[in-house]
């Protein structure tokens, strides 16, 4: 079977690292989560006190960047790879609403973004990868045989990632993890370097109303089209 490159972008809490995670496993892909990436720069500029509600040194953050490694490591009892920050597992770490809160900032730096790019290409470049973010089928792959832009109401994202976090033992508010979606949208979509939006060969999904199931079949679909074509 031909492979492919899926690029899935779309807004937070959105559901694109689910889709992408069940894509990557029915198909045998590779699966990279580029948003764990910039949340695992988050973490790093977070231990140095590069970053906070109201700063950002953006000079020693870039400066420090050559000390900064990522990589994943696949854990089977999980079913999926996991983020590591300079050696150490920070999966749990980059999942919390504070980097949540801070991500979209680090993520608006442009020597943030090309390191991470060139990294995220290399990583795509045999295709058979399934990759999900904000600037997958814009910049990452533009070229990528399949684009996926996913949306969803912001009160039904607050309500899903709210859902997560509480399952994840941390204490927030709905009304929090909602403020914290509705910022992240704005960040996203008006940041000057690979701002959010949709590429112009994209197919939209607005899962608002979509069970993951009926979400997987839809695009299952769309790539049978594509690579029996």
């Amino acid at each position: 079977m031909k492979k492919i490159t899926i690029a899935i972008d779309g807004f937070s809490s959105t559901g694109k690292s689910t889709l992408a995670k069940q894509l990557a496993k029915k198909l045998g892909y590779v699966y990279v989560d580029t948003g764990a990436m910039y949340r695992a720069v988050t973490v790093f500029a977070m231990q140095h006190h590069y970053v906070s509600e109201n700063h950002l040194d953006k000079i020693k953050l870039v400066e420090s960047l050559p000390d900064l490694h990522l990589h994943f490591e696949f854990n089977p009892e999980l079913g999926f790879a996991e983020m590591f920050l300079n050696g150490k597992n920070v999966e749990t770490d980059i999942r919390t609403l504070d980097v949540s809160r801070l991500v979209s900032k680090v993520a608006e730096v442009s020597e943030v973004r090309s390191k991470l790019v060139e990294q995220q290409q290399r990583m795509g470049k045999n295709k058979a990868v399934v990759m999900d973010g904000r600037d997958i089928g814009t910049v990452v792959f533009p070229h990528a045989e399949l684009k996926i832009f996913m949306t969803a109401s912001p009160e039904t994202r607050a309500q899903r990632r709210y859902d997560e976090l509480i399952e994840l033992g941390q204490k927030v508010t709905f009304q929090d993890v909602l403020q914290n979606v509705n910022e992240r949208d704005y960040i996203d979509t008006h940041r000057a370097d690979s701002p959010l939006v949709k590429a112009d060969d994209a197919i939209e999904i607005d899962n608002s109303t979509l069970t993951r199931k009926e979400q997987l079949q839809l695009v299952l679909n769309m790539i049978t089209d594509i690579v029996s074509a």
